[in-house]
């Protein structure tokens, strides 16, 4: 197993993982069996067994662990390192910031790819400054401004992934509506148009916009949705791939294998109904000139 850790959820879903693994390798040993041999508490090992838990990892448990999963050297010294790597993201520093959204930023920052399908706003990691500001003060307009404007800010700083090197590969579809839909006055929609058009002319990033023609589509009456995923075929362990979909004022992560792939699935549909890359900067130079 590599070392390849992330902050957060990111790194912790690895050493979840792993840890499962290994313990599905030793025929009948139960987490109880697991947690005696240790020396610690079925609710440490259940703990440990959930990337969801927030709870600090320790290096001395960690071990144990291992240990009691008839880990190889090799790899305890790997979830070791794991455990001692893992530190709080850049976002974790901002209180505007929720907690339900740590997960999307750790997974962002440990992907490798990243596919969104949106119908009815621009995503997070493609918004101005303005239009990410217009969306904030309409969705919050009882915040105070510097409490928005530390939102946009925060905004601003998780798009710097994008910038990165390796970066990660950006693949949106994005339906006709959320060109259509009005956030701010036309000057802050051309901005967003504009910024569109450059960032989906990035090697990088792929956008293809599902026009209203298309008729139904492959999400049914689903709505935005975000597939994060890494693959690694020397090491699976070091893979990632899981679903976010954002509700209102909460996430929620999936991680099935089931759910992935059928969400895989739906992305796949979507691209196939969408127009090409070079027909979606068609439709964003028309849209644009609408607005002059």
């Amino acid at each position: 197993m590599s070392v390849k850790g992330s902050a957060g959820p990111a790194g912790r879903m690895q050493i979840a993982r792993s840890l499962q693994a290994m313990l599905k390798r030793v025929p009948g040993r139960t987490q109880t069996e697991v947690a005696r041999i240790a020396g610690v508490s079925g609710a440490t090992v259940t703990r440990y067994l959930d990337w969801r838990d927030r709870a600090r990892l320790t290096v001395p448990t960690i071990r144990a662990l291992a240990d009691a999963c008839d880990a190889t050297p090799e790899e305890r010294d790997a979830l070791v390192e794991l455990v001692r790597t893992q530190a709080d993201g850049w976002w974790v520093r901002h209180s505007v910031v929720p907690d339900w959204m740590d997960p999307l930023l750790s997974f962002e920052d440990y992907a490798t790819y990243e596919h969104v399908y949106c119908n009815q706003l621009v995503p997070g990691l493609l918004q101005t400054k303005a239009y990410a500001l217009a969306l904030h003060q309409k969705q919050e307009p009882r915040l105070a401004a510097e409490v928005i404007e530390q939102k946009v800010k925060a905004r601003l700083e998780r798009q710097t992934i994008l910038d990165r090197s390796p970066s990660p590969h950006l693949w949106v579809v994005m339906d006709e509506a959320v060109l259509r839909r009005r956030v701010g006055d036309n000057e802050v929609m051309a901005g967003q148009l504009d910024h569109l058009r450059a960032m989906s002319q990035r090697p990088n990033i792929d956008l293809q916009i599902l026009p209203f023609d298309s008729g139904a589509t492959g999400a049914g009456s689903g709505g935005h949705f975000v597939l994060l995923g890494r693959d690694d075929a020397h090491d699976p362990l070091a893979s990632m791939s899981v679903v976010y979909l954002e509700l209102h004022r909460r996430g929620v992560y999936l991680d099935d294998p089931n759910d992935v792939q059928g969400y895989k699935l739906m992305f796949d549909y979507l691209r196939s109904q969408a127009v090409d890359t070079a027909g979606s900067l068609n439709r964003l130079t028309d849209v644009r000139q609408e607005l002059q």
